[in-house]
Formats: C-alpha cells, sequence, structure tokens
C-alpha cells in the first residue's frame, strides 16, 4: 500500500468528506434505537405484491430489452409516462425536456461536474439538502447559503448577495432551492416567493437549479406551481425522483431542463455509467401504466399525515420551553431549534446512547458552518408508536441539557 495516499489523490477527493446521515446508519443496529436520523420511507409503503407481479410480467414478455443496456436518456416509455403526468398538472413539457438519471442524487452530482468549476458560487439556503451541499463540495464549489424565514430563502438578502458578486466580476452558476417541503427545514416557498427569486434569476442571469422530490407528498395547505412552470423560460433544471413515493431501491429519478443542457447531462453521464438500469425503468413504467401509482401516493399521503401529527403533537407536550421547530405542510422531515448556546451536534452521540434516540444535527446543512443548535427530524420511517416515544425520550433528554 502506498504509504502517502493522500500525496496522490485528486484535488476533488480531497475536498470530499462522508455523509453525516449515513454515518449514522451504523447505529441503526442499536437495540430499541429509535431513529429520526434518515430520509427513509416507510418499507410499509413499498408495493411487493404490484412489483412481483409486474416483475414476472417483465421477465416473460421484455426480458430482451429490461436485461439489455438502454439508452443514456432513459427509457422512452418512463420519460413519456413522467412527461404526460407533468402535462396533467398544467407544465408546458416534452420528453425532449427530460432525462432519466440514476436516482436525483446521480443529478446533483452532473449538474456539479458541467457547471462548476474549482471556485466558482453557487447560491442556496441556510439550511439546505446534505447531498446538494456534498455534491456541490466534491467540485470546489464556493457556496453562500441565504438565510431563510417561513417562505423559504429571503430574495432581499438574495439580492444583496447577487450585487455583490457583480461588483467582484462574479456570478453564480446557480441558485439551489428545494421550494416544496424543502430538506431540512421544512418549508414551503410561497409563489410569490418564487416569481420573486425567478425575476432575480433574470435579472442577474443566473440558473436555478429546482430540486423537487417531496412535492407530491402534501398533507395540508395549496398546492405551489413548480418553479420551472412559472419561470417557462429554460432558466430552470427541474430535478425529479421516485424514491419518496415509489421505491428508492430503484434509484430512479430524472431531469426537466432545456434539451441544451439535457445535452451536456447526458455526455456527463456516458462517462459516469452509460445508461440507469433499463430493468428498473421498464418495472416502474409498467406500474404507472397500470394506474397503480396515484392510488399509492395517496395512501402514502394519509401514513405520513398522521405520522407528521404524532410527532408535531409530541414535540409540544415534551420539548423544552426555549426550542421550536417547523410544521411541514408535507414531505418528511422538520427541523428543530434550539437556544444559541446549545451544541446538537456535540451532544448527538450522547444522545443515542443515553436515550437511544438519533436526529441529524443541523451543521451538517449549513454550508456557512452554522445550525448547531439545530436538527432535523424524519417522521416518515418510524411507526405513530415510535414517533411518539422518540419525541417524548428526546424532549426528555434535552430537558436535561438547557
Amino acid at each position: 500500500m502506498i504509504t502517502d495516499l493522500k500525496d496522490i489523490l485528486s484535488v476533488n477527493v480531497r475536498g470530499m468528506k462522508r455523509s453525516a446521515i449515513r454515518e449514522l446508519l451504523k447505529f441503526l443496529g442499536q437495540p430499541g434505537l429509535i431513529s429520526f436520523s434518515g430520509g427513509f420511507p416507510a418499507p410499509q409503503t413499498f408495493p411487493v405484491q404490484e412489483l412481483k407481479e409486474i416483475i414476472a410480467e417483465v421477465m416473460e414478455n421484455e426480458a430482451a430489452f429490461a436485461l439489455q443496456y438502454g439508452a443514456t436518456e432513459g427509457d422512452t416509455l418512463l420519460r413519456t409516462l413522467l412527461v404526460n403526468r407533468y402535462k396533467a398538472g398544467g407544465m408546458d413539457v416534452s420528453i425532449d425536456n427530460m432525462i432519466i438519471t440514476t436516482a436525483s442524487q446521480q443529478a446533483l452530482d452532473l449538474i456539479a461536474k458541467i457547471f462548476i468549476n474549482r471556485g466558482d458560487t453557487v447560491i442556496m439556503g441556510l439550511p439546505s439538502y446534505l447531498g446538494g451541499i456534498s455534491a456541490f463540495n466534491s467540485y470546489g464549489a464556493s457556496m453562500i447559503g441565504i438565510p431563510m424565514d417561513d417562505e423559504g430563502e429571503d430574495p432581499n438578502l438574495m439580492e444583496d448577495k447577487l450585487k455583490e458578486l457583480r461588483s467582484l466580476g462574479k456570478k453564480p452558476k446557480f441558485i439551489y432551492l428545494i421550494p416544496d417541503f424543502q430538506n431540512p427545514a421544512g418549508v414551503t416557498m410561497s409563489e410569490k416567493r418564487r416569481l420573486e427569486i425567478i425575476a432575480l434569476a433574470h435579472k442577474y442571469d443566473v440558473l436555478i437549479l429546482e430540486d423537487s422530490p417531496y412535492r407530491e407528498l402534501r398533507y395540508e395547505g395549496e398546492h405551489q406551481r413548480t418553479i420551472y412552470e412559472l419561470d417557462g423560460t429554460g432558466q430552470v433544471i427541474l430535478l425529479g425522483t421516485f424514491s419518496k413515493i415509489f421505491c428508492p431501491g430503484f434509484r430512479i429519478g430524472w431531469v426537466v431542463g432545456h434539451p441544451d443542457v439535457l445535452d451536456k447531462i447526458v455526455v456527463a453521464k456516458q462517462a459516469t455509467d452509460l445508461c440507469t438500469p433499463p430493468f428498473t425503468q421498464r418495472i416502474a413504467a409498467r406500474y404507472i401504466e397500470k394506474g397503480y401509482l396515484d392510488p399509492k401516493i395517496k395512501q402514502i399521503i394519509e401514513m405520513y399525515r398522521g405520522k407528521r401529527k404524532v410527532m408535531l403533537e409530541t414535540l409540544e407536550e415534551f420539548m423544552p420551553k426555549s426550542f421550536s421547530w417547523t410544521k411541514p405542510e408535507g414531505g418528511l422531515f422538520l427541523m428543530a431549534k434550539g437556544p444559541k448556546e446549545i451544541d446538537l451536534n456535540a451532544l448527538l452521540l450522547d444522545c443515542i446512547k443515553n436515550a437511544n434516540v438519533a436526529y441529524v444535527a443541523g451543521d451538517s446543512f449549513y454550508c456557512d458552518g452554522g445550525g448547531r443548535n439545530t436538527c432535523r427530524l424524519n417522521f416518515s420511517y418510524e411507526t405513530e408508536e415510535k414517533n411518539r416515544e422518540g419525541c417524548e425520550r428526546l424532549g426528555k433528554y434535552l430537558k436535561t441539557k438547557v
């Protein structure tokens, strides 16, 4: 083994960090542990019986296609079905505006690969999705965080930053947003706010990267149009995924955008994995075609609505009065915030050891290193009973620390 491995590693690899969420998975086998840490869907939502039927049919009738290499752009049938779903929701989009990726995390990596040179600027929320931060960091991006309120990123603070960058002769490569039930904060951007940020993107000639993995999981409130739809000029790249509404293990995501952008993503993907597996793509396509997806989404919504309700009620009963938390209208997460002096990152392992409950420390989601008094809680994975018990344990534990 080479003794000085670090001397031959690439600059990109030297900047990479392990995922704080993935690292927590090693504790999941601890007896009695209640975990609010991952972004896992509930296994009870997986359509096992339907998939047994469809897999058998695909192997019987379409094995030559499903087991072969496929087009880098993705299965034409799946793309067509997804485009039709967007059209039914009011979006002006065609199959030429969509490619399939190996989940949306690959899309984040490919977009970072084609746009970011080391030192380039990316604007995002404070806080923002850890997977996005990780992807952009691995290509050397300089990430600038914009504080959020209960409607999303503050457009006035965003414009201040855009003006400052322009005065320095810099233009961000893109603005990264998760407008629906944001991960980790759980907030949803209002249409007014979406239009304000679109106007800023046009004024300063900056792309918007809209990450949208949760938008179909709404439990209350009004549906919001995508930023992609509101823009209508090709200046927005939209990411979607089946990971939260179908099967995360299938690793199917997609990118909606201008054909010129998609062409570059296809070239980058060909150097990465050639194609997303045709087998899982065709199974997903047949699942949609048989009419199984929408009823399943309704079932998931009912299940998660109840889990969210239990978590919110139990936090209200047991958390220290010095803590507050978001009340998401959908998605999988909420974010809790304590007094400035508490360090929830430093307390995490002690909480796992002594309260047998896990969360994700909030500083993982802050590109500026802040947020140490915050944590993200997932309500989708555990049962309602465990959500109740876990929040009670967490609240009682934190009362001993503040």
